[in-house]
C-alpha cells in the first residue's frame, strides 16, 4: 500500500506498515499512548490512556486539561504508541537494536458529547480492563461534565515494526561475542484488593 509522503516510514522503509488491521492491533494492545501538540509555540508530549473503536481513536481526561482543551480546538496532533518486544544484541555495539511495534496517528480531534461520549468512555474502560464497565458504577452527570472525550480519525496513520535476530556485519560474524534476542513482554501481577471482596471473573481470567 502506497502511503502519503508525510506518513511514509523513511528510515528502514521495509519496516513500514500502512494497513488498518496492523495499525489497529498495535493500538489495541498498547495501554498508554503519547500525545504530541503545540501550544503558544511550545511542543508538549503527554502520556495518556486511549482506546480504539473501528476507525476512531478516543482520548479522554479532565475538562481542565490543557491538552484536551487545546486538541478540542482542532489543532494538529500526533499520537504515538510503542510496544517493546525484545532487546536485540548484536556482536557489535553499533548493530544493537530492539524489536518493537509502533504506530503513529496524525490529524485533528473533535470533542464528543451525549451518547457518543458515553460510548467512548465505555470503550476506554474496556480497553484497560475488559468486563469492568458493566461491573463498576457508571459516571453520573457531574462526572460526565467534568470529563472531556475526543475522537481522532485513523485515516492518517502508519506503523513501524522490527522483528527477528540481530543484523551483524559480515566481518563480525565470527567474533566470540554472544548475539541474540532477549524477549520482553508486559505481564499482569496478582490483583491486590482493598476490601477483601472476591475477584470478579474478568480479573480471575
Amino acid at each position: 500500500m502506497r502511503a502519503p509522503d508525510h506518513l511514509r516510514v523513511r528510515r528502514h522503509p521495509e519496516r513500514g506498515a500502512y494497513d488498518r488491521e496492523t495499525i489497529g492491533a498495535i493500538l489495541d494492545e498498547a495501554q498508554i499512548c503519547h500525545v504530541g501538540f503545540v501550544v503558544d509555540g511550545r511542543p508538549f508530549v503527554i502520556p495518556t490512556i486511549h482506546a480504539r473503536a473501528g476507525d476512531v481513536l478516543y482520548l479522554h481526561g479532565s475538562t481542565a486539561s490543557r491538552m484536551l482543551r487545546t486538541l478540542g480546538e482542532g489543532v494538529d496532533v500526533c499520537v504515538t504508541v510503542t510496544l517493546l518486544d525484545g532487546i536485540v544484541l548484536a556482536r557489535s555495539v553499533y548493530n544493537h537494536s530492539m524489536n518493537y511495534r509502533s504506530a503513529v496517528v496524525l490529524g485533528r480531534a473533535r470533542p464528543l458529547e451525549g451518547d457518543e461520549k458515553l460510548a467512548a468512555l465505555e470503550a476506554i474502560v474496556e480497553h484497560v480492563v475488559p468486563g469492568r464497565w458493566s461491573d463498576a458504577r457508571q459516571p453520573n452527570r457531574t462526572e460526565l461534565k467534568a470529563t472531556s472525550v475526543l475522537a481522532l480519525p485513523l485515516d492518517q496513520a502508519s506503523a513501524k515494526i522490527r522483528t527477528g535476530p540481530p543484523s551483524d556485519f559480515d566481518e563480525d560474524e565470527n567474533l566470540p561475542v554472544w548475539a541474540g534476542v532477549i524477549p520482553l513482554r508486559l505481564v499482569a501481577g496478582a490483583p491486590e484488593s482493598v476490601d477483601g471482596l472476591p475477584l470478579p471473573a474478568y480479573l480471575r481470567d
